[in-house]
């Protein structure tokens, strides 16, 4: 008998299945997508050497590192609707080569100015590319178990590519100049610019209706605040100027969430949030992508200035974690598609993620091991969690909003990270100026990177005693993030469990 409070969508027939083509072209979306999440970080060993090439003020070099992120974030929407009304491929193209000639404007620029254009040039790519795949991958894998799996490749790539960017351009630029991080673009974009064509379907909405052009600076004017605020309150603490530059953001968000309800043709369709599903999907993606970037801002720290490891050996024991990541994924679809419920293999993996933050309550001030162990953990629950979102949120959405879907859940993903990094940020933040003695210097108390400054100034024991507060203190601001993440991530298993457990997509061979 059929759940009557199921939501089913119902799958073509089996003939449908994809073959080796598609599996293919996989294969060749994967390489951009890779690199895009790689930029996120590629340039983490490369600044000192652009730096000192560049001579880039210190706005300049701010910008350097966040325009790539911000031009993503507020772009993604209104690619992932052009794609649906002009062809997800030739979206897909389009940015493949525009990235690609911003990465050989970027690897040569002579002045701050040229590479700070390129970095947007290469946001605007970015905004295009990581709609568009997952919008491709709703159109190539019909059928929902091997769409199921594609998507969970999908969601261990993009979440691996963060940590191997830093890896990269720290061996690249051990070896070669500091443009070499962008030129490692080019075979990846050439490769899908001469095959896409052949291995790619074209996918659009057959009645898009005009686009809404109002809608687009809308979008950004809530995307972009929002996440500059956040971020900058996260590294600056509550300062008067992020706090409005979040609430500016929040008033065009209501704005924009007006507009696409009053629209003839919305960038994005209010109907996507009442398919049931749609609406948990995002707001959980949400909260994983805070646990997972509230983490990544501790564990980087904890490795490098309370463990003193170099940042390339910090990175390349982040990359540890990966091998966890790389199993998650298949092992949570394998789940589904023997009978699982959905809800509940959510809800697990936010549990995990849950528990890995735990195991950071537990580390001390030389816990290498336990501190990889529990940032793998936490890593596994978010591509258990993400891949399973993704899945559901494409598979309830009309294929023909398959972009508009995507560059949604995209969206939910850029506040979430934004959003964990401020308020466990300043949660770890917070601890550590409890905890830091009194009598230490000024600058000790502000940051940990203050403390270890003034202490390698400081004579013999003075120095060494401050030192060792300083990392006792950071420690113990990790703690106290990592028991308020836990009780988040904690909640958001018991929403999964409760939302999306009637929730079952249908596969081909029932």
């Amino acid at each position: 008998m059929t759940n009557p409070t199921s939501t089913t969508t119902t799958a073509p027939p089996a003939k449908a299945r994809a073959g080796r083509r598609e599996w293919t072209a996989l294969g060749v979306l994967m390489l951009p997508l890779l690199l895009v999440s790689m930029d996120v970080s590629v340039l983490y060993f490369a600044i000192p050497a652009i730096s000192a090439d560049l001579q880039p003020s210190s706005t300049q070099q701010l910008w350097i590192f966040d325009i790539y992120g911000f031009v993503l974030a507020g772009l993604l929407m209104t690619m992932g609707s052009l794609g649906d009304r002009f062809g997800r491929r030739r979206l897909l193209l389009t940015g493949a080569a525009a990235f690609g000639a911003a990465s050989v404007l970027a690897a040569y620029a002579n002045s701050a100015e040229t590479l700070i254009a390129a970095r947007a040039v290469l946001g605007i790519g970015g905004a295009t590319l990581m709609p568009s795949t997952m919008a491709l991958l709703r159109t190539m894998f019909t059928d929902p178990g091997q769409r199921a799996k594609a998507i969970g490749l999908w969601s261990g790539v993009m979440t691996g590519g963060i940590a191997l960017g830093s890896v990269m351009s720290g061996v690249l630029v051990e070896h070669f100049w500091w443009g070499s991080v962008f030129l490692v673009n080019l075979p990846a974009m050439l490769l899908l610019l001469a095959l896409g064509p052949v291995l790619l379907p074209e996918s659009r909405s057959a009645n898009p209706g005009r686009f809404d052009w109002v809608s687009v600076p809308l979008s950004m004017a809530a995307v972009l605040p929002v996440i500059y605020g956040l971020k900058e309150i996260a590294s600056e603490g509550r300062h008067v100027p992020y706090v409005v530059s979040v609430a500016a953001g929040l008033l065009f968000a209501a704005l924009f969430v007006h507009r696409q309800r009053t629209a003839a043709s919305p960038l994005i369709s209010p109907a996507l949030f009442r398919a049931r599903g749609f609406t948990p999907s995002v707001v959980l993606t949400l909260v994983s992508a805070f646990g997972m970037m509230g983490s990544a801002l501790f564990t980087t720290q904890y490795l490098q200035s309370v463990l003193g490891k170099s940042p390339l050996q910090a990175a390349l024991w982040s990359l540890l974690p990966s091998v966890l990541i790389g199993v998650a994924g298949p092992v949570t679809t394998q789940l589904v598609q023997k009978g699982a419920n959905r809800g509940y293999v959510v809800a697990t993996g936010f549990a995990v993620s849950a528990a890995g933050y735990g195991m950071l309550v537990l580390t001390g001030t030389d816990s290498l091991w336990l501190t990889l162990a529990a940032a793998g953990v936490l890593a596994s629950g978010v591509v258990m969690v993400m891949s399973q979102l993704s899945d559901l949120a494409l598979s309830t959405a009309p294929v023909e909003e398959a972009g508009a879907a995507s560059s949604v859940m995209e969206t939910g993903t850029e506040f979430g990270g934004a959003l964990g990094m401020a308020v466990l940020g300043s949660i770890g933040t917070a601890v550590y100026r409890h905890e830091i003695p009194a009598s230490a210097p000024a600058p000790a108390h502000e940051t940990l990177g203050g403390a270890l400054a003034v202490a390698h100034g400081m004579p013999g024991r003075a120095g060494a005693e401050l030192l060792a507060a300083a990392r006792e203190a950071f420690t113990t601001g990790m703690h106290g993030a990592a028991i308020a993440a836990t009780v988040v991530l904690a909640g958001a298993a018991a929403l999964a469990a409760r939302s999306l457990r009637g929730i079952h997509v249908r596969n081909a061979q029932e």
